[in-house]
């Protein structure tokens, strides 16, 4: 084994896995361009360091949930309504979520708002290395639900703190029993000014009685996911009305 392949083990060793695959191509490039030490040096850690990232992305994003097909390239910007679409540029810097604030959206279905925060939760991975989790809300109270029943709602809390955000998908549609309201009020309360809460719903804050029954639970969760936040709101014609009225358009020629 040459001197230079020597290197290969004591840098895996130190989990520098990109370093030892590159490092013998790379010093022969740099003997041949007369490349001093810094840079030769410099160039392996950028690579590694990228090499890391990309993975770190990868696995994030394959963790996040997010639909794949909701992503910034496809989402039609021009459909959004003009002051959703003037805060994009700030939502997409990512800072509300480092400051653990929330994101709501409300609007009468097929308006966009989760084509557009899943858009922004792949975004806030890509850009920024922030964890994100996408899930419906009825499938996060299925399995909250689940963990209290087994004694193990701490530990199923404790994990979802470590996503900078989590987005809830159409919280309109829950229609909770008191322990599955009791549930996600707990998730809320949790989260409250320390990690950022994106919830898509098609009902006011006016109509959440229909999710928490309560009217002091109700109240409550209102005040803890206003009190930092941005709100949207979805107005104007459903996007997928165009696209359904020219399917069957086209069904009706063919």
């Amino acid at each position: 084994m040459s001197a230079h392949g020597a290197l290969a083990g004591p840098l895996r060793s130190l989990l520098l896995t990109t370093m030892a695959r590159e490092h013998e191509d790379v010093m022969a490039r740099a003997e041949a361009e007369n490349w001093g030490y810094r840079r030769f040096l410099g160039y392996l850690v950028e690579n590694e360091v990228n090499e890391r990232q990309r993975r770190r992305t990868e696995r994030q994003l394959k963790e996040s949930g997010l639909p794949s097909g909701k992503t910034l390239e496809a989402l039609d910007e021009k459909k959004l309504p003009d002051k959703v679409r003037r805060q994009l540029p700030t939502l997409l810097s990512g800072e509300l979520i480092r400051r653990g604030d929330n994101l709501l959206c409300f609007g009468l279905p097929g308006r966009g708002k989760s084509h557009l925060v899943a858009a922004l939760g792949r975004e806030w991975i890509q850009r920024h290395q922030l964890k994100v989790l996408f899930t419906p809300t009825f499938k996060l109270v299925t399995q909250l639900l689940a963990a209290k029943r087994d004694l193990k709602l701490p530990g199923a809390l404790a994990k979802l703190e470590r996503f900078d955000a989590v987005i809830l998908d159409d919280i309109g549609y829950v229609q909770q029993s008191r322990d599955e309201m009791e549930v996600l009020f707990t998730f809320l309360a949790e989260r409250y000014e320390k990690k950022s809460v994106v919830i898509t719903s098609n009902l006011v804050f006016s109509q959440w009685d229909q999710i928490f029954k309560d009217p002091m639970t109700t109240m409550a969760a209102v005040d803890r996911l206003v009190h930092h936040a941005t709100i949207l709101e979805f107005n104007g014609e459903s996007q997928r009305a165009p696209a359904a009225k020219a399917k069957a358009g086209a069904g009706g020629s063919s």
